[in-house]
């Protein structure tokens, strides 16, 4: 009873396979709890574009045609909510507004 190896174990046992893939990054907590945030954000501004697209119809039966600065601004509530929805979504990592700038209209 000696603790020399012999020479049937020298083989070291094999490697699973799942050792050898590699380590998968942790789950990103922080951008869930952004993501939270910002959907509650979303869809406030949505039910914002909704009521500006009434308060455009209001105006357009009034005067015949649409009012230029209220399509401006929905404008940029629309590329506001598209920046909302790519972040939740991963399609984007930036942040939107409020940690990151308010989009531009152009």
């Amino acid at each position: 009873m000696s603790d020399a190896p012999n020479s049937a174990g020298n083989v070291p046992p094999p490697i699973p396979p799942q050792a050898l893939a590699p380590p998968h990054p942790p789950f990103p907590v922080v951008r869930l709890l952004y993501s939270i945030g910002y959907g509650f954000i979303a869809w406030f501004v949505l039910h914002i574009i909704f009521v500006l697209a009434v308060a455009q119809f209001g105006m357009l039966a009034i005067s015949g045609r649409a009012n230029e600065e209220l399509k401006s601004f929905c404008n940029t509530l629309l590329q506001y909510e598209w920046e909302l929805l790519a972040f939740i979504t991963f399609t984007r990592d930036e942040q939107p507004f409020p940690i990151g700038p308010f989009p531009k209209h152009t």
